[in-house]
Protein backbone atom coordinates (compact mmCIF):
# COMPACT_ATOMS: atom_id res chain seq x y z
CA UNK A 1 0.00 0.00 0.00
CA UNK A 2 3.03 1.84 0.05
CA UNK A 3 6.28 1.22 -1.57
CA UNK A 4 9.02 -0.50 0.35
CA UNK A 5 11.58 1.80 -0.27
CA UNK A 6 9.52 4.41 1.38
CA UNK A 7 8.71 1.72 4.24
CA UNK A 8 12.28 1.37 4.88
CA UNK A 9 12.77 5.51 5.53
CA UNK A 10 10.29 5.41 7.68
CA UNK A 11 11.20 2.37 10.08
CA UNK A 12 15.19 3.88 9.57
CA UNK A 13 13.51 7.40 10.92
CA UNK A 14 11.69 5.48 13.68
CA UNK A 15 14.38 3.95 14.75
CA UNK A 16 17.14 6.67 15.34
CA UNK A 17 16.27 7.52 18.84
CA UNK A 18 17.27 4.04 19.85
CA UNK A 19 14.56 0.71 20.06
CA UNK A 20 14.93 -2.73 19.20
CA UNK A 21 11.94 -2.95 16.75
CA UNK A 22 9.63 -0.69 14.55
CA UNK A 23 6.44 -1.85 12.68
CA UNK A 24 4.08 0.00 10.15
CA UNK A 25 0.48 -0.46 10.33
CA UNK A 26 -1.78 0.21 7.13
CA UNK A 27 -5.71 -0.24 6.55
CA UNK A 28 -8.43 0.83 4.36
CA UNK A 29 -11.64 -0.58 5.76
CA UNK A 30 -15.11 -0.14 4.07
CA UNK A 31 -18.38 -1.42 5.77
CA UNK A 32 -22.11 -0.97 5.19
CA UNK A 33 -24.47 -1.47 8.06
CA UNK A 34 -28.04 -1.95 7.50
CA UNK A 35 -30.56 -1.61 10.32
CA UNK A 36 -34.38 -2.35 10.26
CA UNK A 37 -36.91 -1.60 12.48
CA UNK A 38 -40.42 -1.49 12.95
CA UNK A 39 -40.87 -2.79 9.23
CA UNK A 40 -39.16 -0.68 7.85
CA UNK A 41 -35.31 0.46 7.07
CA UNK A 42 -33.68 2.77 10.11
CA UNK A 43 -30.76 3.42 8.67
CA UNK A 44 -27.77 2.80 6.16
CA UNK A 45 -24.48 3.36 7.18
CA UNK A 46 -21.61 3.46 4.73
CA UNK A 47 -17.90 4.49 5.42
CA UNK A 48 -14.54 4.15 4.79
CA UNK A 49 -11.64 4.19 7.43
CA UNK A 50 -7.82 4.55 6.29
CA UNK A 51 -4.86 5.40 8.70
CA UNK A 52 -1.88 4.27 9.62
CA UNK A 53 0.03 3.48 12.94
CA UNK A 54 3.71 3.61 13.76
CA UNK A 55 4.89 1.04 17.09
CA UNK A 56 8.33 1.27 18.42
CA UNK A 57 9.20 -1.42 21.10
CA UNK A 58 12.08 -0.72 23.48
CA UNK A 59 13.26 -3.41 26.10
CA UNK A 60 9.54 -4.70 27.55
CA UNK A 61 8.09 -1.15 26.60
CA UNK A 62 6.25 0.55 23.41
CA UNK A 63 5.13 3.83 21.98
CA UNK A 64 2.37 3.94 19.26
CA UNK A 65 1.68 6.59 16.91
CA UNK A 66 -1.20 7.04 14.35
CA UNK A 67 -2.39 9.34 11.39
CA UNK A 68 -4.22 9.67 8.53
CA UNK A 69 -1.34 11.26 6.25
CA UNK A 70 0.05 9.21 3.71
CA UNK A 71 2.46 11.39 2.10
CA UNK A 72 5.76 10.61 2.49
CA UNK A 73 6.30 13.55 4.76
CA UNK A 74 3.83 12.93 6.75
CA UNK A 75 4.93 9.20 7.34
CA UNK A 76 8.22 10.58 7.91
CA UNK A 77 6.96 13.26 10.37
CA UNK A 78 4.89 10.15 12.06
CA UNK A 79 7.87 8.50 12.49
CA UNK A 80 9.80 11.71 13.88
CA UNK A 81 7.32 11.96 16.51
CA UNK A 82 7.96 8.05 17.40
CA UNK A 83 11.37 8.31 17.55
CA UNK A 84 11.63 11.61 19.60
CA UNK A 85 9.33 9.92 21.93
CA UNK A 86 11.92 7.41 22.94
CA UNK A 87 15.65 7.39 24.32
CA UNK A 88 17.09 3.96 24.55
CA UNK A 89 20.73 2.80 24.46
CA UNK A 90 20.02 0.02 22.40
CA UNK A 91 19.07 0.43 18.29
CA UNK A 92 18.06 -2.55 16.57
CA UNK A 93 19.31 -3.36 13.34
CA UNK A 94 16.96 -2.43 9.83
CA UNK A 95 16.37 -6.02 8.11
CA UNK A 96 15.99 -5.42 4.54
CA UNK A 97 12.11 -5.89 3.35
CA UNK A 98 10.80 -8.97 1.79
CA UNK A 99 7.03 -9.73 1.26
CA UNK A 100 5.93 -12.68 2.64
CA UNK A 101 3.03 -14.80 0.99
CA UNK A 102 0.57 -15.90 3.24
CA UNK A 103 -1.41 -18.80 2.93
CA UNK A 104 -5.43 -17.49 2.27
CA UNK A 105 -6.97 -18.87 4.51
CA UNK A 106 -10.05 -16.57 3.52
CA UNK A 107 -11.46 -16.83 -0.05
CA UNK A 108 -14.54 -15.00 -0.94
CA UNK A 109 -16.47 -15.75 -3.54
CA UNK A 110 -19.01 -12.78 -3.95
CA UNK A 111 -18.01 -9.24 -3.15
CA UNK A 112 -20.25 -7.33 -1.10
CA UNK A 113 -19.73 -4.44 -2.61
CA UNK A 114 -20.53 -5.61 -6.07
CA UNK A 115 -24.45 -6.19 -4.82
CA UNK A 116 -26.63 -3.61 -5.66
CA UNK A 117 -28.06 -1.88 -1.98
CA UNK A 118 -31.61 -2.96 -3.38
CA UNK A 119 -30.67 -6.87 -3.01
CA UNK A 120 -29.29 -6.32 0.37
CA UNK A 121 -32.33 -4.55 1.78
CA UNK A 122 -34.69 -7.77 -0.07
CA UNK A 123 -32.72 -10.34 1.82
CA UNK A 124 -33.75 -7.97 5.10
CA UNK A 125 -37.33 -8.15 3.81
CA UNK A 126 -37.15 -11.86 3.55
CA UNK A 127 -36.10 -12.32 6.81
CA UNK A 128 -38.68 -9.55 8.56
CA UNK A 129 -41.02 -11.44 6.73
CA UNK A 130 -40.16 -15.10 7.91
CA UNK A 131 -39.77 -13.99 11.09
CA UNK A 132 -43.53 -12.93 11.64
CA UNK A 133 -44.50 -15.95 9.51
CA UNK A 134 -43.36 -18.06 12.76
CA UNK A 135 -45.96 -16.75 14.51
CA UNK A 136 -48.77 -14.75 15.11
CA UNK A 137 -47.62 -13.90 18.60
CA UNK A 138 -44.36 -12.23 17.44
CA UNK A 139 -44.89 -8.55 17.47
CA UNK A 140 -41.69 -6.61 17.01
CA UNK A 141 -38.67 -7.80 14.70
CA UNK A 142 -34.87 -6.05 14.22
CA UNK A 143 -32.70 -6.92 11.83
CA UNK A 144 -29.10 -6.01 11.32
CA UNK A 145 -26.56 -6.46 7.80
CA UNK A 146 -23.29 -5.78 8.24
CA UNK A 147 -20.47 -6.45 5.65
CA UNK A 148 -17.04 -5.45 5.97
CA UNK A 149 -13.70 -5.26 3.71
CA UNK A 150 -10.85 -4.26 5.28
CA UNK A 151 -6.87 -4.21 3.55
CA UNK A 152 -4.26 -3.93 5.86
CA UNK A 153 -0.62 -4.06 5.50
CA UNK A 154 2.49 -4.74 7.76
CA UNK A 155 6.13 -3.61 7.57
CA UNK A 156 8.83 -4.18 10.40
CA UNK A 157 12.53 -3.47 11.26
CA UNK A 158 13.19 -7.10 11.13
CA UNK A 159 11.95 -7.38 6.73
CA UNK A 160 8.66 -8.59 7.28
CA UNK A 161 6.56 -7.34 4.82
CA UNK A 162 2.81 -8.48 3.97
CA UNK A 163 -0.53 -7.79 3.26
CA UNK A 164 -3.95 -9.50 3.72
CA UNK A 165 -7.74 -8.46 2.13
CA UNK A 166 -10.58 -9.58 4.73
CA UNK A 167 -14.01 -9.42 4.69
CA UNK A 168 -16.73 -10.51 6.86
CA UNK A 169 -20.29 -11.00 6.79
CA UNK A 170 -22.89 -10.33 9.42
CA UNK A 171 -26.51 -11.37 10.01
CA UNK A 172 -28.46 -10.72 13.00
CA UNK A 173 -32.46 -11.36 13.64
CA UNK A 174 -34.04 -10.23 16.93
CA UNK A 175 -37.60 -10.56 17.51
CA UNK A 176 -40.04 -10.44 20.10
CA UNK A 177 -43.28 -12.44 21.34
CA UNK A 178 -46.11 -11.10 23.16
CA UNK A 179 -48.40 -13.37 25.21
CA UNK A 180 -50.89 -11.61 27.14
CA UNK A 181 -48.76 -9.17 29.66
CA UNK A 182 -45.42 -11.57 28.65
CA UNK A 183 -42.87 -10.50 26.30
CA UNK A 184 -40.05 -12.63 25.54
CA UNK A 185 -36.96 -11.75 22.89
CA UNK A 186 -34.86 -14.38 20.81
CA UNK A 187 -32.35 -13.74 18.38
CA UNK A 188 -29.33 -15.65 15.98
CA UNK A 189 -26.60 -13.79 14.33
CA UNK A 190 -24.57 -15.93 12.60
CA UNK A 191 -21.50 -14.41 11.02
CA UNK A 192 -18.65 -15.55 8.55
CA UNK A 193 -15.36 -14.72 6.94
CA UNK A 194 -17.34 -14.91 3.47
CA UNK A 195 -18.65 -12.86 1.11
CA UNK A 196 -22.25 -12.48 -0.24
CA UNK A 197 -22.36 -16.26 -0.74
CA UNK A 198 -22.70 -15.99 3.11
CA UNK A 199 -26.45 -16.27 2.23
CA UNK A 200 -26.10 -19.19 0.71
CA UNK A 201 -25.11 -20.79 3.78
CA UNK A 202 -27.15 -19.11 6.10
CA UNK A 203 -30.93 -18.30 4.35
CA UNK A 204 -32.06 -14.69 6.42
CA UNK A 205 -35.44 -17.36 7.14
CA UNK A 206 -33.16 -19.91 8.66
CA UNK A 207 -31.74 -17.13 10.88
CA UNK A 208 -35.11 -15.10 11.59
CA UNK A 209 -36.91 -18.66 12.10
CA UNK A 210 -34.80 -19.28 14.91
CA UNK A 211 -34.61 -16.10 16.40
CA UNK A 212 -38.26 -16.53 16.50
CA UNK A 213 -38.69 -19.92 17.72
CA UNK A 214 -36.52 -18.71 20.84
CA UNK A 215 -38.66 -15.91 21.45
CA UNK A 216 -42.24 -17.91 21.20
CA UNK A 217 -40.80 -20.66 23.79
CA UNK A 218 -39.46 -18.52 26.67
CA UNK A 219 -43.43 -17.19 26.52
CA UNK A 220 -44.33 -20.04 28.47
CA UNK A 221 -40.93 -20.68 30.70
CA UNK A 222 -41.25 -20.71 34.21
CA UNK A 223 -38.35 -19.37 36.33
CA UNK A 224 -34.84 -21.40 36.89
CA UNK A 225 -34.02 -23.01 40.47
CA UNK A 226 -31.15 -21.89 42.12
CA UNK A 227 -28.25 -23.39 43.65
CA UNK A 228 -25.32 -25.80 42.87
CA UNK A 229 -26.57 -28.07 39.91
CA UNK A 230 -25.44 -30.27 37.17
CA UNK A 231 -25.69 -27.90 34.37
CA UNK A 232 -25.06 -29.48 30.55
CA UNK A 233 -24.44 -26.44 27.90
CA UNK A 234 -24.86 -27.25 24.64
CA UNK A 235 -22.68 -26.29 21.68
CA UNK A 236 -21.88 -23.29 19.42
CA UNK A 237 -22.12 -19.73 21.59
CA UNK A 238 -21.72 -21.85 24.66
CA UNK A 239 -17.85 -21.45 24.35
CA UNK A 240 -18.76 -18.09 25.58
CA UNK A 241 -17.30 -18.97 28.99
CA UNK A 242 -14.34 -21.00 27.79
CA UNK A 243 -14.00 -17.66 25.82
CA UNK A 244 -14.19 -15.21 28.74
CA UNK A 245 -13.71 -17.17 31.72
CA UNK A 246 -10.60 -18.83 30.31
CA UNK A 247 -9.95 -17.37 27.41
CA UNK A 248 -8.65 -14.18 28.61
CA UNK A 249 -6.70 -15.43 31.11
CA UNK A 250 -4.80 -17.78 28.36
CA UNK A 251 -3.74 -14.18 26.27
CA UNK A 252 -0.10 -12.93 26.50
CA UNK A 253 -1.59 -9.62 27.47
CA UNK A 254 -2.62 -11.13 31.36
CA UNK A 255 -0.21 -13.86 31.18
CA UNK A 256 3.34 -11.74 30.57
CA UNK A 257 2.24 -9.10 33.35
CA UNK A 258 1.49 -11.91 36.24
CA UNK A 259 -2.36 -10.40 36.03
CA UNK A 260 -3.52 -14.38 35.53
CA UNK A 261 -4.24 -17.65 37.70
CA UNK A 262 -2.92 -19.11 34.80
CA UNK A 263 0.61 -17.95 35.11
CA UNK A 264 3.78 -19.82 35.81
CA UNK A 265 1.29 -22.56 35.00
CA UNK A 266 2.91 -23.62 31.76
CA UNK A 267 2.88 -27.83 32.07
CA UNK A 268 0.47 -28.31 35.15
CA UNK A 269 -3.02 -29.78 35.03
CA UNK A 270 -5.48 -27.17 35.27
CA UNK A 271 -8.51 -28.92 33.54
CA UNK A 272 -10.19 -32.19 33.67
CA UNK A 273 -8.75 -34.50 31.81
CA UNK A 274 -12.06 -34.62 29.25
CA UNK A 275 -10.84 -31.21 28.16
CA UNK A 276 -8.71 -29.75 25.18
CA UNK A 277 -8.74 -26.22 24.32
CA UNK A 278 -8.06 -24.61 20.89
CA UNK A 279 -7.32 -21.46 19.16
CA UNK A 280 -7.01 -21.71 15.72
CA UNK A 281 -7.08 -18.74 13.16
CA UNK A 282 -6.75 -21.32 10.13
CA UNK A 283 -9.99 -22.74 9.95
CA UNK A 284 -11.28 -21.54 6.44
CA UNK A 285 -13.81 -18.71 6.34
CA UNK A 286 -14.63 -18.73 9.76
CA UNK A 287 -15.33 -15.77 12.07
CA UNK A 288 -12.24 -15.50 14.24
CA UNK A 289 -10.21 -16.42 10.83
CA UNK A 290 -7.63 -14.30 8.93
CA UNK A 291 -4.73 -14.97 6.83
CA UNK A 292 -2.31 -12.99 8.74
CA UNK A 293 -2.59 -11.23 12.14
CA UNK A 294 -2.11 -7.28 12.33
CA UNK A 295 1.73 -7.96 12.89
CA UNK A 296 2.15 -9.71 9.76
CA UNK A 297 2.20 -13.56 11.41
CA UNK A 298 0.77 -16.08 10.08
CA UNK A 299 -2.07 -17.80 12.32
CA UNK A 300 -2.08 -21.09 13.33
CA UNK A 301 -3.30 -23.57 15.32
CA UNK A 302 -2.75 -23.34 19.08
CA UNK A 303 -3.44 -26.26 21.46
CA UNK A 304 -3.63 -24.41 24.57
CA UNK A 305 -5.13 -27.16 26.94
CA UNK A 306 -4.50 -30.68 25.80
CA UNK A 307 -6.42 -33.40 28.25
CA UNK A 308 -6.38 -31.07 31.12
CA UNK A 309 -2.34 -29.96 30.45
CA UNK A 310 -1.40 -26.30 30.26
CA UNK A 311 0.28 -26.15 26.62
CA UNK A 312 0.94 -22.89 25.78
CA UNK A 313 -0.63 -19.10 25.39
CA UNK A 314 -1.64 -17.19 22.63
CA UNK A 315 1.42 -14.37 22.21
CA UNK A 316 1.94 -11.44 20.17
CA UNK A 317 5.34 -9.45 19.44
CA UNK A 318 5.61 -7.88 22.92
CA UNK A 319 4.32 -10.98 24.62
CA UNK A 320 6.67 -13.13 23.20
CA UNK A 321 9.42 -10.14 24.20
CA UNK A 322 8.36 -10.34 27.89
CA UNK A 323 7.77 -14.18 28.41
CA UNK A 324 10.54 -15.36 25.62
CA UNK A 325 8.71 -17.09 24.10
CA UNK A 326 7.66 -17.68 19.67
CA UNK A 327 5.21 -15.57 18.56
CA UNK A 328 1.49 -17.54 17.60
CA UNK A 329 0.20 -15.26 14.94
CA UNK A 330 -2.49 -13.69 17.71
CA UNK A 331 -1.30 -10.13 17.27
CA UNK A 332 -4.60 -7.92 16.66
CA UNK A 333 -6.61 -4.95 17.28
CA UNK A 334 -9.86 -3.23 15.88
CA UNK A 335 -7.75 -0.70 13.43
CA UNK A 336 -4.77 1.63 13.06
CA UNK A 337 -5.80 3.66 15.74
CA UNK A 338 -4.64 0.61 18.53
CA UNK A 339 -1.55 -1.19 18.88
CA UNK A 340 -1.50 -4.71 18.68
CA UNK A 341 -1.88 -7.39 21.63
CA UNK A 342 -3.02 -11.26 21.88
CA UNK A 343 -6.31 -11.55 21.37
CA UNK A 344 -8.34 -14.92 20.51
CA UNK A 345 -9.67 -16.25 16.75
CA UNK A 346 -11.81 -18.95 16.79
CA UNK A 347 -11.44 -20.70 20.50
CA UNK A 348 -12.90 -23.77 21.39
CA UNK A 349 -13.25 -26.85 23.39
CA UNK A 350 -12.45 -30.02 21.01
CA UNK A 351 -15.05 -32.66 20.58
CA UNK A 352 -15.35 -35.71 23.01
CA UNK A 353 -16.94 -38.78 22.55
CA UNK A 354 -20.48 -38.57 23.71
CA UNK A 355 -23.40 -37.43 22.04
CA UNK A 356 -25.48 -34.75 23.42
CA UNK A 357 -28.27 -37.24 24.82
CA UNK A 358 -25.32 -38.94 26.76
CA UNK A 359 -25.11 -35.76 28.61
CA UNK A 360 -28.61 -34.82 29.24
CA UNK A 361 -29.14 -38.59 29.90
CA UNK A 362 -26.91 -38.68 32.68
CA UNK A 363 -28.31 -35.75 34.31
CA UNK A 364 -30.98 -36.73 37.50
CA UNK A 365 -31.63 -33.07 38.10
CA UNK A 366 -30.35 -30.07 36.58
CA UNK A 367 -30.04 -27.59 33.94
CA UNK A 368 -29.88 -27.80 30.50
CA UNK A 369 -28.82 -24.48 28.67
CA UNK A 370 -29.16 -24.11 24.75
CA UNK A 371 -28.98 -21.17 24.17
CA UNK A 372 -25.85 -18.70 26.23
CA UNK A 373 -26.29 -15.03 26.35
CA UNK A 374 -23.73 -12.13 27.21
CA UNK A 375 -22.55 -11.80 30.83
CA UNK A 376 -19.45 -10.19 32.55
CA UNK A 377 -15.74 -11.90 33.76
CA UNK A 378 -12.93 -10.86 36.28
CA UNK A 379 -9.98 -11.78 34.00
CA UNK A 380 -7.43 -11.55 36.61
CA UNK A 381 -9.19 -14.24 38.67
CA UNK A 382 -11.23 -15.44 36.56
CA UNK A 383 -15.00 -14.60 38.41
CA UNK A 384 -17.77 -15.04 35.78
CA UNK A 385 -21.51 -13.73 35.60
CA UNK A 386 -23.54 -15.44 32.61
CA UNK A 387 -26.95 -14.78 31.63
CA UNK A 388 -28.51 -18.21 29.77
CA UNK A 389 -31.30 -16.85 26.55
CA UNK A 390 -32.64 -20.70 26.18
CA UNK A 391 -32.67 -23.26 28.90
CA UNK A 392 -34.71 -26.56 30.22
CA UNK A 393 -35.11 -28.07 33.40
CA UNK A 394 -33.56 -31.80 33.47
CA UNK A 395 -35.94 -34.45 35.61
CA UNK A 396 -34.09 -38.05 35.49
CA UNK A 397 -32.07 -37.88 32.15
CA UNK A 398 -35.44 -35.79 30.03
CA UNK A 399 -36.05 -32.44 29.40
CA UNK A 400 -38.90 -31.39 31.31
CA UNK A 401 -40.35 -27.09 31.05
CA UNK A 402 -38.69 -24.53 29.48
CA UNK A 403 -36.60 -21.99 31.85
CA UNK A 404 -35.91 -18.34 31.63
CA UNK A 405 -34.05 -15.94 34.27
CA UNK A 406 -30.79 -18.16 34.83
CA UNK A 407 -27.04 -16.87 35.01
CA UNK A 408 -24.29 -19.15 35.58
CA UNK A 409 -22.00 -17.87 38.28
CA UNK A 410 -18.52 -19.07 39.38
CA UNK A 411 -15.00 -19.58 38.10
CA UNK A 412 -13.32 -19.98 34.91
CA UNK A 413 -10.39 -21.93 36.30
CA UNK A 414 -12.97 -24.01 38.45
CA UNK A 415 -15.21 -25.12 36.04
CA UNK A 416 -12.63 -26.26 33.54
CA UNK A 417 -12.29 -28.63 36.11
CA UNK A 418 -15.81 -29.35 36.76
CA UNK A 419 -16.10 -30.04 33.05
CA UNK A 420 -16.48 -34.28 33.14
CA UNK A 421 -18.83 -35.34 29.89
CA UNK A 422 -17.80 -33.43 26.37
CA UNK A 423 -19.82 -34.09 23.14
CA UNK A 424 -19.04 -34.42 19.63
CA UNK A 425 -21.22 -32.17 18.35
CA UNK A 426 -18.22 -29.32 17.91
CA UNK A 427 -19.92 -25.72 16.64
CA UNK A 428 -19.18 -21.97 16.29
CA UNK A 429 -21.05 -18.63 17.80
CA UNK A 430 -20.11 -15.39 16.42
CA UNK A 431 -19.18 -12.19 18.67
CA UNK A 432 -17.44 -9.70 18.92
CA UNK A 433 -14.26 -9.16 21.39
CA UNK A 434 -13.30 -6.01 23.31
CA UNK A 435 -9.74 -6.03 25.15
CA UNK A 436 -6.94 -3.27 24.94
CA UNK A 437 -6.44 -3.31 21.28
CA UNK A 438 -10.18 -2.57 20.58
CA UNK A 439 -13.35 -4.77 19.24
CA UNK A 440 -11.95 -7.58 17.00
CA UNK A 441 -14.24 -10.76 16.10
CA UNK A 442 -13.83 -13.74 17.44
CA UNK A 443 -15.78 -16.70 17.35
CA UNK A 444 -16.80 -19.04 20.19
CA UNK A 445 -16.72 -22.83 20.15
CA UNK A 446 -17.41 -26.00 21.96
CA UNK A 447 -19.39 -29.48 21.88
CA UNK A 448 -22.07 -29.71 24.63
CA UNK A 449 -20.43 -30.10 27.80
CA UNK A 450 -21.73 -31.62 31.34
CA UNK A 451 -20.24 -29.35 34.67
CA UNK A 452 -20.74 -31.53 37.49
CA UNK A 453 -21.52 -29.16 39.76
CA UNK A 454 -21.89 -25.06 39.03
CA UNK A 455 -24.17 -22.35 40.48
CA UNK A 456 -27.20 -21.40 38.66
CA UNK A 457 -28.60 -17.96 40.03
CA UNK A 458 -32.08 -16.14 38.67
CA UNK A 459 -35.33 -15.00 40.05
CA UNK A 460 -37.11 -18.39 41.83
CA UNK A 461 -40.74 -17.86 42.00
Amino acid sequence: MIAPELCQSVLQTALQGGGEFADIFIEEKKSTVISFEDGKIKNISTGTLKGVGLRLLYGKNYIYVYGNDFSQKGLIKLAETLARAVVYDKKGNLGHLTLSQNPQIISPKILPSSIELAKKIDIINRANQAARDYSPMITQVRVSYVDMEQKVFVANSEGKMAEDNRLRTRFIVNSVAKKGEIMESGASSPGKSMGFEFFERYTPEDIATEASRVAVVLLDADFAPTGKLPVVIDNGFGGVILHEAVGHALEATSVADNASVFTGKLGEKIANDCVTAIDDGTIPNEWGSYNMDDEGHCPQKNVLIENGILKSFMIDKLGSIKMDLPCTGNGRKQSYEFAPTSRMSNTFIAPGKYKLNDLIGSVDYGIYCKKMGGGSVNPPTTDFNFAVNEAYLIKQGKLDKPLKGAALIGKGSDIIQQIDMVADNLDFGTGMCGSKSGSVPANVGQPAIRVAGLVVGGRNQ
